[in-house]
């Protein structure tokens, strides 16, 4: 089995629990670190820099299209940040936990 992050950038930190929490819910990860970030970023020809939050969610690579599907269904945004690494390595018994606790 393979295992994914997917990294997503939110507005606000009720977003980004909102988010999570329904993701938890529907066994589509196993678990979600949210990060307060500064993000400076070029959009729709003007530089915006604004206060975000980061999240780290962590999935078998199976479920990666049904979290983007899902994520795209939920965020606030008009073009949000969605991107997948695949995880080279992780020790068993935690990559086990990941695939236990997804469906």
């Amino acid at each position: 089995m393979m295992f994914s992050n997917i990294y997503v950038t939110t507005a606000n930190l009720e977003e980004a629990r909102r988010i999570s929490y329904q993701l938890l819910q529907e066994r589509l990860c196993a678990c979600v670190n949210i990060h307060p970030i500064m993000s400076i970023y070029q959009w729709k020809g003007d530089i915006q820099e604004e206060e975000e939050y980061a999240l780290n969610i962590k999935t078998t690579t199976t479920l990666v299209q049904k979290v983007t599907e899902k994520l795209l269904e939920l965020h606030s945004y008009e073009t949000p940040c969605i991107v997948s690494y695949n995880i080279d390595y992780g020790s068993k018994e935690y990559l086990q936990w990941i695939s236990d606790e997804t469906i």
